[in-house]
Parts: structure tokens; C-alpha cells; sequence
């Protein structure tokens, strides 16, 4: 009797632990499907004939007439996207690198030589982040007028590194207060002065933070839009969140499938890039958050 009541508690674990893994992958792919949707739904809407796509009969999730590639090079040959992924880039890159140049060194003396103030200062620094930018669109215009940036890059290369810094300071100060201070003394036994102890020990220990810093200074620097639509107004210098709006959008008629050509075009190397890096990236942010 007791061998039958501990078979059948025992068939009734397993079951219940093979409906929760059931339940678990269903909820699972249903977010990814969720979170999928846009793009998928973008992917198929480029595609589309103005015919297919403006009919409300048709299905919006197939295709009724044949896909075409009409709007994908009108995106192309008719529109300056490809000066707008350049503006991008040179943009994005110049940020990341000044975010960088002042976060490493700010972060590390605020973590190891600053003592006790070091924690209230880096606080401190976060709390500007959060100060909102149309409080601070005033006065960055007029120091933008001032040194004669308007309608040029190196506008938007000086404002943007004033959002990125404070928060990667922040996120920074954490790895390295979670790295022992006997790895970069030790270095320094041997011989290594202290900025090449840290760069030859702590660095590599702090990668995943500068990982998080990187794709975050990039992809804010790429999606911004109130300074780079209020900066700059020539097509030449103007950046993918700003030019492709006002390119394939004129009055009230939207180029619908060529905006969503441009949307996939963008989002799927940031998405190659965030899957290549997720772990350390998604460790760049949690272990800041926590150390810090």
C-alpha cells in the first residue's frame, strides 16, 4: 500500500514538473513571438504592392499580389539613407569613444581614490542623467549657436556624450568597486605603475561593462531625435532618426513600405550585434546596477 501512494506521488511530481516546462516554453515563445511581431510584420509590409497594402480587404499578414522591390529601391535611389547611415556612424562612433575617454578614468577614481565620497559624487553624476533633455534643450542651443555648430555633426558629437557619461560613470564605478583592489596592487609589486596595472588587470575584468557602455552610447546617439532635428536641417548632415522621417514622410502621404524597409535595414545589425554580445551586455548592466 505505502509502495502504491509513494508511485503514485512520485508520477504526480513528474507530471506536474513536465506541465510547468511545458508551460514555461508556451510562455516563452510567446513572448518572442510578441516581441517579434514588428519586425516581422515590417518585413512583410516592404514587400508589399501599394495595392496589397492599402486594401483593407486583403490579409495584412500575406501577401495578396506579388512582393515587390520597388520600395526598397526607392529607399535607396530616391532618398539620401545611405548619407543618413553614415551621419550615423560617425556620430555614434565619436560618442562612444569620448563616453569612453572620460567614463574609464572618472569611474575608477571615483571607485578607488575618491574614498567615502566617491559613492555620494557618483550618485551625483546619475542624478543628471535623469534630468530631462527639453529642460535642458535651451541652454545646449545656445552654447551649440555660440561655437558656430549649427548644422554640423560635431553639434550633436558635443551634446550627446553630456546624456551617455553620467550614466556609464555610474554603471562603470560598479565593476570596478566589485574587482579586488590586491589584483592592481599586485601588478604594481611587480613593477607596473598604477596605469598599467589597470590597464593590463582591471580592464579585462571590466569588459562586460564596456561592452553595455558601448551599445549604449551607440543606440542612443542613433535614436535621439529632439537635438539632431533641432540642430541640423540639411539632408547632408542629417542622421537615420531625423532624415528618414523627413525624407518618406511629406505632408500627409507616408511612404509606408520604405519607412519600414529603412526600420528593418537599421534594427537588423543592432539585433546581430546585441545577440553576439547579449550575455555580456545584459552582465554589463546587472552587475553595475548591483555593485554600484
Amino acid at each position: 500500500m505505502a509502495a502504491t501512494t509513494l508511485e503514485a506521488q512520485r508520477r504526480r511530481a513528474e507530471l506536474k514538473r513536465v506541465w510547468g516546462r511545458v508551460s514555461l516554453y508556451v510562455l516563452a515563445i510567446t513572448a518572442a513571438l510578441l516581441a517579434a511581431f514588428p519586425f516581422l510584420w515590417s518585413t512583410i509590409t516592404m514587400f508589399k504592392q501599394d495595392q496589397d497594402l492599402y486594401n483593407r480587404d486583403n490579409n495584412p499578414f500575406w501577401f495578396t499580389l506579388p512582393p515587390t522591390l520597388e520600395h526598397i529601391r526607392y529607399l535607396f535611389e530616391n532618398t539620401a539613407f545611405l548619407t543618413f547611415v553614415r551621419n550615423t556612424m560617425v556620430v555614434g562612433l565619436a560618442v562612444v569613444a569620448i563616453t569612453l575617454l572620460i567614463s574609464l578614468p572618472a569611474a575608477y577614481s571615483l571607485a578607488r581614490l575618491a574614498g567615502r565620497w566617491g559613492e555620494r559624487m557618483g550618485i551625483a553624476i546619475f542624478l543628471v542623467y535623469l534630468i530631462p533633455p527639453t529642460l535642458l534643450f535651451l541652454p545646449m542651443s545656445r552654447v551649440v549657436a555660440s561655437l558656430g555648430l549649427l548644422e554640423s555633426l560635431w553639434s550633436l558629437i558635443l551634446v550627446y556624450p553630456t546624456i551617455t557619461i553620467p550614466i556609464s560613470v555610474w554603471l562603470l564605478m560598479g565593476f570596478f568597486k566589485g574587482i579586488p583592489r590586491d589584483i592592481e596592487e599586485q601588478a604594481m609589486v611587480d613593477g607596473y605603475t598604477r596605469a598599467g596595472a589597470v590597464m593590463r588587470t582591471v580592464l579585462p575584468l571590466v569588459f562586460p561593462g564596456i561592452v553595455a557602455v558601448i551599445v549604449f552610447s551607440f543606440t542612443l546617439s542613433a535614436h535621439e531625435f529632439i537635438y539632431a532635428l533641432s540642430f541640423i536641417s540639411s539632408t547632408a548632415n542629417k542622421t537615420i532618426s531625423v532624415g528618414v522621417p523627413t525624407a518618406l514622410v511629406r505632408g500627409d502621404v507616408f511612404f509606408w513600405q520604405s519607412l519600414q524597409a529603412a526600420a528593418v535595414f537599421v534594427a537588423l545589425p543592432i539585433a546581430i550585434v546585441f545577440n553576439l554580445f547579449l550575455d555580456r551586455f545584459i552582465a554589463g548592466f546587472t552587475m553595475g546596477a548591483v555593485k554600484g
